[in-house]
């Protein structure tokens, strides 16, 4: 296991607050500019870096002990591949990230000890009322690719927004099956599972798609997805956001459906995360902020 390099990131905050964003890979993350941009508009002192963690619990964990340690380190934000793993290395859960079962945000508390938080649902569903205004939950299921860290926030998101129906589609089926399990409410709604070769067949009547897999970001295989059966006035978005435009979201496109991509979801979920480390109210998402963090991802 090579160690992260901490001593780089203390350096580059240069006595100052700082948080940072950790994951493998992680030098395609938005994260600080996200970040780096309201530190700027806030004109508030502080630094938010990244750093690279292999996969692993010993380097995980040594990076949350570099946070325990540190008094001007504030915390971090959390991507591939730790957001469920973390969930044993932390001293506490919140109720809604235990839930979830993942941790994309830490808060250090002022006694050193580590807060684990999901603030991914929260980041889902602002952006898809942002992009989708007249989406309507109840309307029609909604169809979930994936069944890792970031499907589990969306599934909850969608849940609790009352979506009828949820259809969750993995390669691994066991891996659906159990969050299917873990999210089914009791109210008489229903998660289904579906197997992923099936997954063409699963849009059918569908009002929602969501892609939370790797699948057709840059440098990982593409998404083979037919949409054929997706009804045109269903809406479909990527939570990946590099590139901007992924394939999924360019045919969704052009055959008429509304899409949402997955920079608004990451610029909404850093709003509880900014104000818990550097203070102040939750920041606001703006046209600006979009074009500052996409750069020449074409946004």
């Amino acid at each position: 296991m090579a160690s992260p390099d901490f001593s780089s990131l203390s350096s580059a905050a240069a006595g100052r607050p700082f948080a940072f964003i950790v994951g493998w890979p992680v030098l395609h993350s938005r994260s600080p500019a996200l970040h780096g941009y309201w530190l700027k508009r806030r004109k508030a002192e502080g630094y938010y870096g990244r750093l690279a963690v292999e996969p692993g619990g010993a380097a995980l964990r040594a990076t949350f002990d570099f946070i325990r340690r540190t008094p001007m380190a504030r915390g971090c934000n959390l991507t591939l591949p730790h957001k469920i793993e973390a969930l044993a290395l932390l001293d506490d859960v919140t109720p809604a990230a235990a839930r979830i079962g993942a941790v994309n945000t830490v808060v250090r508390r002022d006694n050193g000890k580590l807060e684990g938080r999901n603030t991914d649902a929260f980041g889902f569903i602002s952006a898809l009322h942002a992009g989708a205004p007249d989406w309507l939950p109840s309307a029609a299921p909604a169809v979930v690719l994936g069944a890792g860290g970031a499907a589990r926030a969306v599934v909850s998101a969608l849940v609790d927004a009352g979506v009828p129906e949820v259809r969750l589609v993995n390669r691994t089926r066991q891996t659906a099956i159990d969050l299917a399990v873990r999210f089914t409410p009791d109210d008489g709604r229903t998660l289904v599972v579906e197997d992923w070769d099936r997954r063409d067949a699963a849009l059918a009547d569908a009002g929602l798609l969501v892609n939370t897999t790797s699948l057709g970001m840059r440098g990982q295989p593409p998404l083979e997805l037919a949409l054929d059966r997706l009804p045109p006035a269903a809406v479909v978005n990527d939570t990946v956001y590099v590139p901007l435009r992924t394939d999924l979201l360019v045919r969704a496109q052009a055959r008429g459906n509304l899409t949402v991509d997955g920079l608004d979801m990451l610029l909404h979920q850093g709003r509880p995360g900014f104000a818990a480390w550097f203070g102040g109210t939750e920041p606001a998402v703006t046209p600006a902020l979009r074009r500052a963090v996409a750069g020449d991802l074409g946004a």
